[in-house]
């Protein structure tokens, strides 16, 4: 069994994951998108950047940010991580310190001091747990790719092993995770839109997993599992209006 298997255990874990899942693979299989996906590709990043510093409380107007006029760190931050990820998938799976340390360069650069940023700040404790972390990213098979980006995400979430902007960094890790098991792998579904339609879920299903009970990762995986349907949702409607 593989490291994170026990989970699919749980009530409607694994039905919600699947569901996902497909619904991801139908968007993904469009003979459009087969063809080609650069522009929406691009503005799948925005909105997602976009919706990552609305969760970190950086809300702005989306046609503000698309024309470049929000100066906001935390915006300017996650606008940063977004046009990075993709060249960031391979240094993730092979050096995920490395690729986590530098998501938080891009994310924090102007909310904390320089001397900060890419540093982890963790209790002996949290640090152990950190490394079984990176250790959990860097497994070629730990699970399902959904699973794996969900706990990678909320892992991330509970330990806040970055100052500032750390959740930016945590969205972001999840979706190279779902870029480098090959999910996603043209980071086109646009996962942090749906977790910022169902931002008061999001965070208590959040704290939940972090209070570390069965029915607290229950409640993160299936909150997530819906984020990810709400995303590719959300990609398939502005493919639809891209083509129409």
């Amino acid at each position: 069994m593989t490291v994170l298997n026990r989970l699919l255990d749980l009530p409607d874990v694994a039905a919600a994951l699947d569901s996902a899942r497909d619904a991801v693979d139908a968007v993904l299989g469009q003979r459009s998108l087969r063809r080609t996906g650069g522009p929406l590709a691009a503005e799948v990043s925005l909105r997602c950047a976009h919706a990552s510093a609305a969760l970190e409380g950086a809300e702005a107007d989306l046609a503000e940010v698309r024309a470049g006029t929000v100066t906001d760190p935390v915006v300017q931050g996650a606008l940063r991580v977004a046009e990075a990820l993709p060249g960031l998938a391979d240094t993730y799976g092979k050096a995920p310190g490395q690729a986590l340390a530098r998501l938080h360069l891009l994310a924090a650069r102007g909310t904390v001091p320089d001397d900060q940023l890419g540093r982890p700040d963790l209790t002996a404790s949290a640090t152990a747990r950190f490394g079984g972390l990176l250790g959990l990213i860097a497994d070629p098979n730990p699970g399902p790719g959904l699973l794996h980006a969900a706990v990678v995400h909320a892992e991330l979430l509970a330990l806040a092993p970055f100052p500032g902007p750390n959740g930016v960094v945590a969205r972001a890790a999840a979706r190279l995770t779902l870029i480098s098991r090959g999910v996603d792998p043209r980071a086109l579904i646009a996962v942090d839109a749906g977790h910022l339609d169902r931002a008061p879920e999001y965070q208590g299903a959040a704290n939940a997993y972090a209070a570390g009970t069965e029915d607290g990762v229950r409640s993160w995986l299936r909150h997530y599992a819906e984020a990810v349907r709400l995303g590719a949702d959300r990609t398939a409607a502005l493919e639809a209006a891209r083509t129409a």
